[in-house]
């Protein structure tokens, strides 16, 4: 049974905290006793908050990112969490280089649980406009939502 849940991407102050951000909320509103985290690949943002730009698309549609802080995905995640999540396949590289072969399972592309979208990565906004944000909150609420679907006790 899946009790903890990590997502990942670079540098944790985009993507990964969007969609722990979006995931707590739709765990709360599902009465699910789920923990979620998040984290990055490279140390860049260590004990950041997520971007400013993140938050306030998040915000607007009533996900509140601003307790989260980066951190740096580590070795000892991969037995920690039941999942782990990432936003794209150059971030499931970087992670399998530190992942026991035993554990590699735990390893997905957060997308994989949106497969009608027919998308396999959540683009990193970081470079762009608003726009970027807000295509990273519709993939990541779809993705949520297929994840809770297979989380909801049958």
């Amino acid at each position: 049974m899946t009790r903890r849940i990590l997502f990942f991407c670079m540098g944790n102050i985009c993507r990964s905290p969007t969609a722990d951000g979006v995931m707590r909320a739709k765990l709360k509103a599902a009465g699910l006793d789920i923990e979620v985290d998040s984290a990055g690949t490279h140390g860049y943002h260590v004990g950041a908050p997520p971007d400013e730009r993140s938050q306030e698309h998040a915000l607007k549609r009533g996900y509140d990112l601003s307790p989260l802080r980066a951190r740096r995905l580590l070795a000892r995640d991969f037995s920690d969490f039941d999942l782990v999540l990432a936003m794209d396949a150059d971030n499931v590289a970087h992670a399998r280089a530190l992942c026991p072969p035993a554990q590699r399972h735990r390893l997905k592309l957060l997308l994989d649980y949106a497969p009608h979208l027919g998308r396999h990565h959540v683009p990193d906004p970081y470079y762009g406009g608003a726009a970027g944000f807000e295509e990273v909150l519709d993939l990541v609420e779809a993705a949520c939502d297929g994840l809770l679907a297979t989380l909801r006790p049958r």
